[in-house]
């Protein structure tokens, strides 16, 4: 009988009643809601459910694949890795760093760690890894041609970045420090990638709920930018018709993505990870000689890496961070970054058309976040609403791969000021 009842006690249904679990069931209603949303709503499925499964397993009592004290104080702990116990001394100093009480009581002196899944997994995004990878099939999925095209819109991306220091602003008003608003205010470059890049640098106890927030915000676009566009401009304004695109070369094609990594290297070397990734994997499409690589990266290596990161994210999420006032008040300032970084796009191509002689469709502007390429669908959208005969896709395509790039370079000042 006693092996029995040793064998029920050590379920996770005995352990939610003997630890008192009940963020943790909390936040595996919150982990079937994703879920839902992922796969009958169809929002971000290919970051949201995996996101949701890392966050279900994350906070089922007695899994034990993803041990936050491994990477307490936002440090990797290398010889808790290597099975060294756990000290009186390194408790002492991670409750110096601030790190929760919650966490620190998880463990005890003279324990050791027993290695999980997604403790492994979790490595790819501190050690930045994953977010690269990602960015290498971005660029190789991206046509840079229409940018190139047009100059011009490269203006629009840069613009839509006033959503990452607008929250960054307020993130600082409402009480987060300078690395925690810095990781909230990337959330408005609408890139999440680059939202856990920065994350995981600056602020990882934040990285499960800006994660959660960047790619939920990044689904709702099309519910988001509307009407903030509309509100911003007339009718007249939405019916601009802009002349057809020139033809880019392949030429330039290739010459572009080897320009951009090294100016941007020099000019923010923080960004280079990202930088050199995305025009890597752009360059591996346009060179012509390297179609194998380019299917790779686009397909093989881009799935696989966006499972990985998909769990190790959402195992971050547990109860104890995901389940704080900080995590409303991320909710509130990722919004207001989307819709800043949506106005400052729009605004700016408006302000421009009072100096051009052909005029800017102000629609184009909203693509600037770099929700590659549903923010520029939506520019396309809400144009043809206004004008059947309108096409602004192309158009807004220039904004939209520009607003990739600002966002890595934004990224890449912070770290560099706050890192």
């Amino acid at each position: 009988m006693e092996p029995i009842l040793n064998f029920l006690n050590s379920t996770g249904f005995a352990l939610f009643a003997q630890d008192d679990n009940w963020k943790c069931l909390v936040m595996i209603v919150i982990a079937c809601v994703l879920l839902f949303l992922g796969i009958v709503k169809k929002f971000e499925p290919l970051l949201l459910i995996p996101i949701a499964v890392g966050m279900l397993i994350t906070n089922l009592p007695g899994a034990n694949m993803y041990h936050e004290i491994l990477f307490a104080g936002g440090h990797i702990h290398w010889d808790l890795f290597g099975g060294q116990p756990i000290t009186a001394e390194f408790l002492t100093e991670m409750a110096s760093l601030g790190v929760s009480p919650d966490v620190l009581a998880t463990v005890a002196v003279g324990d050791t760690i027993s290695v999980g899944l997604i403790d492994v997994l979790y490595l790819g995004i501190k050690l930045g890894i994953y977010p690269c990878l990602i960015f290498l099939g971005v660029g190789a999925m991206t046509d840079f041609g229409p940018l190139i095209a047009n100059p011009k819109s490269l203006l629009l991306g840069a613009a839509a970045q006033l959503g990452i220091f607008m929250a960054y602003i307020g993130a600082r008003l409402i009480g987060f420090d300078p690395l925690e608003a810095c990781s909230i205010g990337i959330i408005g470059g609408a890139d999440g990638p680059t939202a856990i890049f920065v994350t995981a640098m600056l602020a990882p106890a934040l990285l499960g709920p800006i994660a959660v927030s960047a790619y939920s915000y990044m689904a709702l676009v099309p519910v988001i930018q509307p009407p903030i566009m509309k509100a911003l401009t007339t009718e007249k304004e939405r019916q601009i018709v802009m002349r057809p695109l020139r033809q880019v070369s392949k030429r330039e094609k290739i010459v572009f993505p080897i320009v951009v990594i090294i100016f941007v290297a020099l000019l923010v070397p923080s960004a280079a990870p990202l930088i050199a990734c995305l025009m890597l994997g752009n360059l591996l499409t346009e060179c012509g000689v390297t179609d194998r690589l380019s299917k790779t990266v686009q397909n093989e290596l881009m799935n696989i890496v966006t499972v990985f990161l998909g769990l190790s994210v959402g195992a971050t999420a547990t109860g104890n961070t995901f389940l704080s006032p900080k995590t409303l008040g991320i909710l509130v300032m990722g919004i207001l970054a989307f819709a800043f970084g949506t106005a400052g796009g729009v605004l700016l191509a408006k302000f421009m058309n009072l100096f051009l002689k052909e005029k800017i469709n102000p629609l184009i502007g909203s693509a600037g976040v770099s929700a590659v390429p549903m923010a520029a669908r939506v520019s396309q959208k809400v144009g043809q609403e206004a004008n059947p005969s309108n096409f602004l896709l192309m158009h807004a395509m220039g904004p939209n791969v520009a607003g990739v790039i600002g966002s890595a370079i934004a990224a890449g000042v912070l770290i560099s000021l706050f890192g």
